[in-house]
């Protein structure tokens, strides 16, 4: 996402990073399968899903909910998946949250 553009659905309103330098808090959706899932049902899984991305009326769906698509490979989904769970455990631990 290019920095200080919330969304598509609203390209005028300014982001709390504009305001506070550094911040970064999104959400993401996305399929996963269990582990030892053949890798031909997860490739044709991942095909079908960027396939369907690649769809103009979902496109334009997806944009008038607020959402961008962000199509790629199970690895890329893996890699971003990891890259929020150290980001927000780090937030976790400095903020010394404990479970209830």
């Amino acid at each position: 996402m290019a920095a200080g553009i919330l969304s598509q659905a609203l390209p005028d309103l300014p982001t709390v990073a504009d305001i506070l330098p550094g911040y970064e808090a999104t959400s993401f959706e996305g399929l996963a399968v269990p582990k030892g899932t053949p890798q031909d049902i997860v490739e044709r899984l991942n095909k079908e899903v960027n396939a369907a991305l690649a769809d103009a009326t979902f496109r334009a769906r997806m944009i008038d909910l607020g959402g961008q698509k962000i199509a790629g490979s199970p690895d890329d989904f893996s890699k971003l998946v990891a890259h929020d769970t150290e980001k927000w455990a780090k937030v976790i631990k400095f903020a010394d949250i404990k479970p209830e």
